[in-house]
């Protein structure tokens, strides 16, 4: 027993995979005293993984290990990154401060000299082949140049080299090295802005791109451009130059992908699917984050944490053209315009065209510049037939009267806040929340604003152009 201890104890300690330390070395004389920290990515975030008082003649050194391989930073007291790469290497830099690499030299670390180099010619090369693409399509399409054959086949060549010097670069790493994969997708996502205005006939290329990367891959996992590639996938979808229906299909396409990984990994699940979801939702894309949200639901064997799961049911069970649920008026209201004796039970019980449900709390500073705006529509909105709810989520009494006090519409507290029926009926899972109803409780509209309703008001009511109704807003 006493042998099998003793292999065990020496197998941890020399066990070359599980303990193996690698370093970033660097001499900054102007970094002198200043404390040095490394910082690795992990999906959305990131994390201190080794840090260093600078000696008085500038030198330092920060550890690593396997685990934090991918790409990471550095950063002094001014918080200002050097982005370089974690491999199995050692790494030896030398320069003045990271937020000046021009003065920063590599003298040892293979991935992080190719990383360099790439990172300096590439943008350059980049810069000079919109140049030439704008110049070809002049010549192309311009009577005064398009007879200039020579040119216009000196053009083409030139664009030809720029893209061939670019990707034999590429094809040159070694395909088991970090940054074979790194600098292709860092180049994807780069590119997107360029590609949307200026060739856009490389839209549809892109966008198959961003559908084939594997969003459960670790290296895309510690790379730093976890957020990004989601941002410029939907991003560039967008920005397309076609029309939205158009544009929700293709979201619907790329949902599809990201799913198809996804479902196996529920960690990520979780992370991208909650990141994605308040992505489309800022952005007004409602039919986008309807898919998303009934898809994850409905075709996911993996478990939801609990704040998800209500944000995407919210969707399932309060899409529009459902009939939202009746809230009972039980404990303290104000119900304006209504003698007490007159007051309405519950929302049945009101006789309007229209009816804006509003979930919302003194606690929350975004609902009292919305309730603000609600408060100067009202009377404007009145008069179109749309009466105003308001359901607070406060717990305290003095605060929900102090909040409502003043307001000219009818509002509602149980003093339960998240626990409220009415909160928990809607799946209300932030504040504030907005419900647009009809006369018969259809939901016709699931603002992310009172502006939104502004404007949807004047376009349907006061300019009267369509009749609202089930899928009439898009």
């Amino acid at each position: 027993m006493y042998k099998l201890t003793l292999i065990f104890l020496l197998l941890a300690v020399y066990h070359p995979i599980a303990h193996a330390q690698h370093s970033i070395t660097g001499t900054f004389p102007p970094l002198a005293q200043q404390q040095v920290r490394l910082v690795g990515f992990e999906g959305f975030n990131i994390y201190t993984i080794d840090t260093q008082k600078v000696s008085a003649d500038g030198k330092f050194q920060l550890n690593f290990a396997p685990k934090d391989f991918g790409m990471a930073y550095l950063a002094a007291e001014d918080n200002k990154p050097y982005f370089l790469v974690l491999a199995p290497e050692n790494t030896i830099l030398k320069g003045e401060i990271f937020s000046y690499p021009q003065s920063i030299q590599i003298l040892e670390g293979k991935e992080n000299q190719l990383f360099d180099h790439y990172a300096t010619d590439h943008p350059k090369r980049q810069q000079a082949l919109s140049a030439w693409i704008y110049l070809r399509k002049m010549y192309h399409e311009d009577p005064l140049f398009s007879v200039q054959q020579k040119a216009n086949q000196a053009i083409l060549e030139e664009i030809n080299r720029i893209n061939s010097e670019d990707s034999n670069f590429l094809s040159r790493l070694d395909p088991k090295s970090y940054i074979s994969w790194y600098l292709p997708t860092r180049k994807l996502v780069s590119s997107v802005s360029v590609i949307a205005q200026y060739r856009p006939e490389e839209i549809p290329a892109t966008i198959d791109a961003f559908r084939t990367l594997d969003h459960t891959d670790h290296r895309l996992f510690k790379s730093g451009l976890y957020k990004d590639v989601i941002d410029s996938h939907f991003w560039l979808i967008e920005n397309s130059g076609q029309s939205m229906d158009k544009a929700f299909a293709d979201m619907k396409i790329s949902i599809d992908h990201l799913m198809e990984k996804l479902i196996l990994d529920e960690k990520k699940l979780n992370e991208i699917t909650d990141y994605l979801f308040k992505l489309l939702e800022q952005h007004s894309l409602f039919d986008a984050s309807e898919y998303l949200a009934l898809k994850v639901l409905n075709e996911t064997s993996c478990t939801l944490n609990s704040d998800l799961a209500k944000q995407l049911e919210s969707y399932r069970s309060m899409k529009k053209g459902k009939i939202a649920p009746d809230i009972i008026f039980a404990k303290d209201k104000f119900m304006p315009g209504f003698p007490a004796y007159e007051a309405p039970q519950k929302l049945s019980e009101l006789k309007n065209k229209y009816f804006l449900i509003v979930f919302a709390a003194s606690w929350c500073p975004k609902c009292n510049e919305e309730v603000k705006q609600l408060a100067g529509f009202y009377a404007g909105w009145k008069k179109q037939g749309v009466e105003v709810v308001l359901i607070s989520l406060d717990d305290n009494e003095a605060a929900y009267k102090n909040f409502v006090g003043t307001l000219p519409f009818i509002s509602y507290c149980d003093y339960l806040k998240w626990q409220s029926q009415a909160a928990m009926d809607y799946y209300v899972f932030a504040t504030p929340s907005f419900f647009l109803l009809d006369s018969k409780r259809e939901i016709l509209l699931r603002p992310n604003s009172v502006k939104q309703v502004e404007a949807w008001i004047d376009w349907f009511l006061v300019k009267g152009n369509q009749t609202p109704g089930q899928g009439s807003q898009k």
